[in-house]
């Protein structure tokens, strides 16, 4: 890679990794599907696709055009708070009926269930708007040629990497989740984090 387009890239790397780790919705749901190892491989590129067609768009200059346009946030912020509480309920039922990790297998998402579940992750969710679309987007201006398009592959690069990472690195836990215990944390956990994400949602209509 050139001299010049090497900054731009891990700039625009560290800027999409410090945005996706934090904990939310997303990354919930793709440590919980790698610990059971069920459909991990097209959930994350699901998640990583969606987040590089995100980028694109923002860096293409349709984030200036959402920042306009406060119904559109407004829904999408309204649909994304009510999916995130419903989530969180079924979070909390099963932390009330833990099971291990052989017998949740069993009990998994089918394929179009488990994809449903993560476009909604995705798209209902206005943060993955305001990070992919507004913040990298908005940050990409300040990059001319390829230098842009470089920002744009070191962000779109911290997705791959880290939502492939935390999918099958989750199967590193798997003796933990042997135990039932371990199962009841976690759901109570995602959905403390589900819950968290939905009243924070509805905090800006107040």
């Amino acid at each position: 890679m050139d001299d010049a387009l090497y900054s731009p890239f891990l700039a625009g790397l560290f800027l999409g990794g410090s945005l996706i780790i934090a904990i939310g919705a997303q990354n919930a749901f793709i440590l919980r599907q790698g610990l059971l190892r069920q459909h991990v491989f097209i959930l994350c590129l699901i998640c990583s696709l969606s987040d590089a067609v995100l980028i694109a768009a923002g860096v293409a200059g349709l984030g200036t055009l959402v920042a306009r346009s406060p119904v559109m946030i407004s829904v999408v912020t309204l649909g994304g708070a009510v999916f995130l509480f419903a989530y969180a309920v079924m979070a909390f039922r099963r932390a009330l009926h833990p099971d291990a990790l052989h017998a949740a297998k069993g009990g998994a998402k089918g394929l179009k269930a488990a994809v449903a579940t993560c476009l909604a992750f995705t798209f209902l969710n206005p943060h993955v708007y305001l990070d992919t679309v507004l913040l990298v987007g908005s940050l990409s201006g300040a990059y001319r040629g390829a230098a842009r398009t470089s920002f744009a592959a070191g962000a779109v690069a911290a997705s791959f990497l880290w939502f492939y990472g935390l999918g099958y690195g989750a199967r590193l836990l798997q003796p933990v989740f042997a135990r039932p215990r371990a199962w009841r944390v976690l759901d109570s956990l995602i959905g403390l984090v589900m819950a968290a994400l939905g009243l924070s949602l509805l905090a800006r209509f107040v």
